[in-house]
C-alpha cells in the first residue's frame, strides 16, 4: 500500500459565544489549521493527513465539538505521498 497525502478545507460555522473554545480545540486537533475567522463564527480550516480515515476522523471531532453548529467539506485532494514531497522541492 504507498503512503498518501490527503489536505481537505472545511468552512466552519460556530457560535460565536463559543468561539474561542471552538479555535482551541480545533488548534489542538493533529494536522489542523485555522486560516481565517469571522467574528460571526465562521472558520476557514484545512486538514492535513495520511489517510482518508485520519481526515474523517478530524472532520467528525470538529462536528462533535461544543458551539460547533456545522462543519461544511469544500475541498478534498489526495496525492501519493512521493509525488507531494518531489512537489516541495
Amino acid at each position: 500500500m504507498s503512503q498518501e497525502y490527503h489536505v481537505t478545507s472545511l468552512v466552519v460555522h460556530a457560535d460565536p459565544k463559543a468561539l474561542q473554545q471552538v479555535e482551541a480545540n480545533i488548534c489542538a486537533l493533529m494536522g489542523a489549521d485555522i486560516h481565517a475567522v469571522t467574528p460571526e463564527g465562521k472558520l476557514v480550516v484545512t486538514l492535513e493527513g495520511s489517510s482518508q480515515r485520519a481526515i474523517l476522523d478530524n472532520v467528525e471531532a470538529i462536528n462533535a465539538l461544543s458551539g460547533v453548529l456545522s462543519a461544511s467539506l469544500i475541498y478534498h485532494q489526495v496525492a501519493p505521498l512521493e509525488q507531494e514531497n518531489e512537489e516541495r522541492l
